[in-house]
């Protein structure tokens, strides 16, 4: 049995709300931070909308949904996470904003409570270093959405300690009932190091007029048996996502794979974020 019951989230976007669900529904109280009313208000709307889904799904008893939704509650005061045993940050990949959270969470979170970050891409070290507690700092990626896919990847610092690797390997594997794997601390880990050459490949050759988005989609769906094409999974994953684990990538790696082509970069400065914007490679209404 995890030793982990009480945990926090820093944000409830998308990511977010989808990991304080799967942790309420498995059991842990959770507590959510947000900046302001309003977000608070769009992240309760939020949890509604998922909860609302997954019981019509049939991936969760009406019951047990309400007992899950209420034991999740939103915050706009950091102090609230003072008896927090896990901490999840799951803030916007922007690594002063992250770096500043640990910071203050530090100060905040009991001695014992472990403080992991979702990030796709900044390394853990640098959070680490923010903290007088490096060694109870560890990355805990989950994948959108994250009720759904089963993936976590516990990602190891120089200086994540093994007992706080064996707790959230415990907590996301027999607690939530992730699979997991364990991958070392450098940008991309190792699923998005993997996955992000072949999304910006794909990006370029709709820049570059060589085929259509439909036709590259296609072709990897039907003559590779992925379940979706890269243009429809970069619109899923976020294109201001994506750009930054691809910039992340290539100024760790100097890799001309990992350079996010100009299109991409344009389209985020255009609002054109993918699913989450109602616009990106595709159209969502």
């Amino acid at each position: 049995m995890s030793d982990i019951n009480l945990v926090g989230v820093i944000g409830g976007g998308t990511m977010g709300a989808g990991i304080a669900e799967m942790c309420a529904r498995s059991g842990s109280s959770v507590l959510i931070l947000e900046t302001s009313q309003a977000t608070a208000d769009a992240a309760e709307a939020r949890l509604d909308k998922s909860f609302a889904r997954a019981v019509k799904s049939g991936r969760i008893e009406a019951d047990a949904a309400e007992k899950a939704r209420a034991a999740i509650t939103l915050t706009l005061d950091m102090n609230d996470f003072a008896d927090r045993d896990l901490v999840v940050e799951a803030a916007p990949e922007i690594e002063s904003l992250k770096l500043d959270l640990f910071g203050k969470l530090d100060s905040i979170v009991k001695p014992e409570g472990i403080l992991a970050t979702n990030t796709s891409s900044i390394p853990v070290i640098k959070m680490a270093n923010a903290t007088k507690r490096p060694d109870k700092v560890v990355g805990v990626h989950f994948f959108n959405p994250v009720p759904v896919l089963p993936l976590v990847e516990i990602v190891v610092s120089l200086v994540t300690s093994e007992e706080t690797v064996a707790s959230v390997t415990d907590y996301a594997s027999n607690t939530l009932g992730k699979k997991t794997i364990r991958s070392g601390d450098r940008a991309g880990f190792i699923v998005n190091a993997l996955l992000i050459p072949y999304m910006v490949s794909a990006i370029r050759m709709l820049e570059s007029g060589f085929a259509s988005a439909e036709d590259i989609d296609d072709g990897m769906v039907n003559g590779c048996a992925h379940p979706m094409g890269p243009l429809r999974l970069t619109d899923t994953v976020g294109l201001d996502v994506t750009l930054a684990v691809a910039e992340s990538l290539y100024a760790e790696f100097r890799e001309p794979h990992y350079a996010p082509p100009p299109l991409l970069q344009r389209m985020v400065d255009a609002g054109m974020l993918g699913r989450k914007s109602g616009k990106g490679f595709y159209s969502y209404s």
